[in-house]
């Protein structure tokens, strides 16, 4: 088997030497070939050499969400064929790991590590569906290029944490659950629409849903995590079917602070729920269209402003190792 292990330098979580150790134990089972990112989007670019290659059978990312993200862009940048791609595994070395762990693999990379090379043993793989996002056509964000995403999405609140989170890291802070918690704070305290929102979710044959300030869209639960505990804004999210959403249409205190309890308190069977939380599961394909530009996120990467985001479920895009 001839494979290609992308490795982000800047992960959180693994040291020099247990990315070597990591290399080894990998080289040992495989042809291997070891490659450490040098840039943003050089996962990507990797990724996609590997997809046109034709003669890498497996895609091993080494790093946090956003080097997944990127391999997966760069795996499915002509679109999904599952069959003829490489296969993907992942070993965990974010902060947060949330496609991994929604996989079910350890959040230690040693060990999910060897639960990649025991599944690689026994042949055991799943075909997952993911998201894809594009821009309108006939809006301003038209020709905005398509993005796939594992996890998750937000166009408003959520984004906006996501982009401050940002920020704070190219200041030389460490990403930290702590970080992220102050930054929802100040996003909150800094939100001009926390009474009505801007945002209206349009799908084929429905009403639309109107004044939404926060759209959440998941393609797996949980939806992310707080240290070891999982937070779920749609139970039912899952690899199998078509994209959920959250929707909220009011962040007053009370509601920050009533959603808040929820996604602390939230399970496997129960999420956010309220006057002003609408749910919807298994969508195919939907459109956000905010009245002002508003931030958009996927898998935790900030994508700048936009007023038109079209999202679309597709299943059983990816074969991943598990």
């Amino acid at each position: 088997m001839r494979a290609l292990l992308v490795v982000n330098p800047a992960a959180t979580t693994t040291s020099a030497r247990t990315r070597d150790v990591l290399i080894h134990a990998l080289a040992s089972e495989m042809k291997l070939e070891a490659v450490t990112t040098e840039y943003r989007g050089h996962a990507r670019d990797l990724a996609r050499q590997a997809a046109d290659g034709r003669d890498v059978d497996l895609v091993v990312a080494l790093g946090g969400d956003g080097t997944v993200n990127e391999v997966v862009n760069g795996l499915l940048h002509r679109g999904p064929d599952p069959e003829r791609l490489p296969r993907l595994a992942v070993v965990p070395g974010g902060s947060t790991n949330v496609f991994a762990r929604a996989l079910g693999l350890p959040n230690d990379a040693v060990e999910a590590t060897g639960a990649i090379l025991d599944a690689l043993r026994e042949g055991s793989e799943r075909t997952v569906g993911l998201g894809l996002a594009s821009g309108t056509p006939g809006s301003a964000d038209a020709a905005v290029p398509e993005r796939w995403f594992t996890f998750n999405a937000g166009l408003g609140f959520d984004a906006g944490v996501v982009g401050r989170v940002e920020q704070q890291r190219e200041r030389g802070k460490k990403s930290t659950h702590a970080l992220y918690v102050r930054q929802v704070v100040r996003q909150f305290l800094g939100e001009p629409s926390r009474r009505r929102g801007s945002i209206a979710l349009e799908r084929p044959g429905e009403d639309p849903v109107t004044d939404l300030v926060v759209a959440i869209v998941s393609n797996t639960s949980p939806w992310t995590y707080l240290g070891n505990r999982p937070m779920y804004t749609s139970p039912k999210a899952s690899f199998d079917t078509g994209l959920d959403v959250l929707g909220l249409s009011r962040l007053s205190t009370a509601a920050v602070a009533r959603y808040g309890t929820q996604l602390l308190t939230s399970s496997p069977e129960r999420g956010p729920q309220g006057r002003h939380a609408v749910s919807l599961h298994d969508l195919s394909t939907f459109t956000l269209h905010s009245k002002v530009p508003l931030p958009l996120q996927m898998d935790g990467d900030h994508l700048g402003l936009r007023t038109s985001v079209t999202f679309t479920g597709v299943r059983r895009a990816l074969r991943v190792i598990v």
